[in-house]
């Protein structure tokens, strides 16, 4: 389970990019880039990081279902995430 702190974190950057999303364009489209490096360094979309919508986790994430790999294989051996099982050969 990850610190709150750092999800906080994450939510506070995805507003920031939100926010700022229609001016960074228009700079862009107008090639001036000594305003985009006065723009806030959380307002690129680069520095977002994909976690588990559920625990927080950063790593192997899977983008499909919004959740780590490790609570997909939980929700799926319990049944669920409609639409999946459990492969067998």
């Amino acid at each position: 389970m990850a610190k709150e702190s750092m999800k906080a974190r994450e939510v506070k950057r995805q507003k920031l990019v939100a926010k700022y999303a229609a001016k960074r364009q228009a700079l862009k489209e107008a090639g001036d880039y000594d305003a985009l490096q006065k723009l806030p360094k959380n307002a690129s979309p680069v520095r977002l990081h994909n976690r588990c919508k559920l625990t927080g986790r950063p790593k192997g994430y899977m983008r499909t279902f919004g959740i780590s790999r490790v609570l997909f294989r939980e929700m799926a051996n319990k049944g669920l995430i409609p639409g999946v099982k459990k492969a067998s050969w």
